[in-house]
């Protein structure tokens, strides 16, 4: 279990983690049980971050928290959104084209443009929701939208790998889907719905719903483009989800 756990947060972070050995490809699979916990984290990290600096500016005080939140994570997951952008700006609706473009390592307009664009989201949202006069309890505060948005964009990958072919046999994620715990994934997924509905209550169901609405239609495109998912897309997806959560959390307390 730890071993798995070592290998998630490996995965996700840019938090060093040693290993004393390579990890077989059942060890990589079981690590998705812990990708939630992962995002719990990460949330719980930059929550942190927002009350240690509470106090300061408040455009700074969100600069500070998307700050750390791209150190933390490497921008491993912008890196998928870059290639999944130039992917499909790039591929002109063809499956083969677009795939060799998110091979491409280098970064095009598409891939800057997506970033600098989602960053200013986040930013904006961050702003909104650290600028706001809720009370300070945890349960009823805007740091806890910032601890659930990376919990629930963490159990996306999962869901993918679930529900919808994986397009590259010799890809990254490969080892992934090779013996995919499928019942324990059912499992992580209900108790992070869970989770989320009984931290925040109503507000909690809006953030499940609104995350539900974005895989969904996350999906249908990739399998209209390229027929399933890679690591880039389920890496976009990631980023996609969090500010989508993060402006749902916007909606509902400002």
């Amino acid at each position: 279990m730890m071993r798995s756990f070592l290998i998630a947060v490996q995965f996700l972070t840019r938090i060093p983690v040693r290993l004393t050995d390579c990890p077989s490809e059942k060890q990589i699979a079981l690590s998705q049980l812990y990708y939630p916990v992962v995002g719990l984290l990460i949330g719980a990290a930059l929550a942190l971050l927002a009350w240690v600096f509470d106090g300061i500016p408040t455009m700074l005080l969100a600069a500070i928290v998307l700050a750390g939140w791209v150190l933390i994570t490497g921008g491993l997951h912008l890196d998928g959104l870059a290639d999944s952008a130039d992917a499909w700006a790039g591929g002109l609706g063809d499956r083969d084209k677009t795939l060799a473009i998110m091979k491409d390592p280098s970064c095009g307009p598409a891939g800057v443009v997506s970033i600098v664009l989602l960053l200013l989201l986040k930013f904006a949202a961050l702003y909104a929701l650290l600028d706001t006069s809720a009370t300070s309890l945890w349960l009823s505060s805007p740091l806890l939208m910032i601890l659930l948005a990376p919990l629930l964009a963490r159990a996306v990958p999962s869901l993918l790998f679930l529900t919808t072919p994986y397009v590259r046999p010799q890809g990254l994620g490969a080892a992934l889907v090779a013996d995919l715990p499928r019942r324990g994934l059912m499992i992580v997924m209900a108790v992070v719905v869970a989770s989320v509905v009984l931290l925040a209550g109503g507000a909690g169901l809006w953030l499940v719903f609104v995350a539900a609405v974005v895989f969904m239609w996350a999906r249908h495109l990739m399998i209209q483009r390229i027929g399933g998912v890679t690591g880039d897309v389920a890496g976009a997806l990631i980023e996609i989800i969090e500010a989508s959560v993060l402006v749902c959390a916007v909606l509902f307390y400002v």
